[in-house]
């Protein structure tokens, strides 16, 4: 059903078709929105035999879905940030446990210092941690891929991570087509587990496991991850028969046929990366585009296949690796290697900041000219990195960084929560 609303609100939506029987909430920016649509929903009887339980933490809140897919549950949660890592352990072990819960992650900087906006440094603290990671590029893709994600956890026995970003998509409105109950019933069966904690048939989960056969079982968590890399795909064909419409998949391409630069991201960056390469088309530039929807498990037959013949592959990221560069070019480049590519990584939009479409035109063109270095940061004020740099050498008590910046900026604070 078409509707004019906030992406939240739209995912929210087609996680009650979803029917799940445990969701188990804390609230942090900019997820709450989500989970505040879902508990409105239980509390009304839309969404009926299901347990909303507010935890104290979002430890708690990833322990309490544990708990609950390992009795045979449908469990769902949702995070951001800080969120995440204070859930990491727990994290770890529904992916190592093999339970197939499903979690939205509002992308949301991590710090310090403190930033509540948007960029993708929170999915790649855990892209280790076993979990499936979709990526979604605007709101419809969001909404689709939480129904794909309880199909693909629930026939794997994988925990899946459905990656939107902060207040770019989970706050902006605009139209979704929000799938109807009926339609959502006929993709998703009944959850049916692979393991299960019962009186009657007692089993353990979790075991201590050593040296003798710990690496076996790690083997095992790779192997249904390449088996997801099979389903990711046929699963979305499966989606767009049923729904109309395609959503998911692996990676998307743009232009991509005889392009001799090729621009590569994850995100709501890849509407702005798409403008800017119909301008730099129109203007006859031979530039495409390779959206990366599986994060993990990483596509790397798909994205050298899409990357063709390109001369130049452009990596735009929302994070980076401190002392490296950056870290989804560490995967793209595993993908090129045999080719003749070269690769640039361009880091944008750390914490929020605009990534424009005259900004991406000029990176592109220096690619094209061969003017692009090896890693290179949008926008970044060299001014003032080097004004600390220098107050940095010329005293030892030369203060937080952070303090210091703001105050060379003229700016007190960055602005409340």
């Amino acid at each position: 059903m078409l509707s004019q609303l906030e992406g939240s609100r739209a995912v929210a939506g087609a996680v009650v078709c979803c029917r799940p029987q445990v969701v188990c909430a804390y609230p942090i920016t900019p997820q709450t929105h989500i989970v505040e649509a879902i508990g409105a929903s239980v509390k009304s009887r839309q969404l009926k035999h299901c347990r909303f339980i507010n935890v104290e933490s979002e430890f708690a809140a990833m322990s309490v879905a544990i708990g609950a897919s390992a009795t045979g549950a449908r469990a769902y949660t949702a995070t951001a940030s800080q969120g995440l890592l204070f859930m990491i352990e727990a994290v770890y072990n529904a992916a190592g446990l093999g339970l197939p819960v499903v979690m939205t992650l509002a992308n949301r900087a991590i710090g310090a210092p403190i930033n509540i906006w948007n960029d993708h440094s929170d999915a790649m603290a855990v892209r280790d941690s076993g979990w499936v990671m979709l990526f979604a590029e605007d709101n419809q893709t969001a909404t689709d891929l939480h129904v794909q994600a309880f199909r693909l956890a629930e026939e794997l026995s994988l925990p899946v991570m459905v990656c939107v970003d902060g207040y770019v998509l989970t706050h902006a409105t605009e139209r979704v087509d929000v799938p109807t109950q009926e339609q959502v019933d006929a993709f998703l069966p009944p959850y049916k587990p692979r393991q299960v904690l019962d009186p009657a048939d007692p089993v353990s989960i979790g075991a201590m496991v050593g040296p003798e056969a710990f690496t076996e079982v790690r083997y095992l968590a790779h192997a249904k991850q390449l088996q997801a890399l099979e389903r990711i795909g046929e699963v979305a064909g499966e989606f767009a028969e049923g729904f109309g419409r395609h959503s998911g998949g692996l990676v998307s391409t743009y232009h991509v046929e005889d392009a001799e630069v090729v621009i590569v991201a994850l995100g709501s960056v890849l509407g702005t990366i798409k403008d800017a390469t119909d301008e730099l088309r129109a203007n006859g530039a031979r530039v495409g585009v390779v959206g990366i929807t599986s994060f993990r498990p990483f596509p790397l037959d798909v994205l050298r296949e899409a990357i063709g013949d390109a001369r130049k592959v452009v990596v735009v990221e929302r994070a980076f690796s401190a002392g490296f560069g950056g870290v989804l070019s560490t995967d793209v480049g595993l993908a090129i290697s045999d080719a003749k590519a070269r690769l640039s990584t361009v880091v944008a939009g750390l914490g929020g900041r605009a990534v424009t479409e005259a900004g991406l035109i000029g990176v592109f063109e220096d690619a094209l000219g061969d003017r692009l270095e090896a890693l290179r940061f949008l926008d970044l004020d060299k001014d003032v990195v080097d004004r600390e740099l220098a107050r940095m050498a010329g005293t030892r008590r030369s203060g937080p960084s952070a303090e210091n910046v703001l105050r060379d900026l003229g700016t007190v604070a960055s602005g409340a929560l």
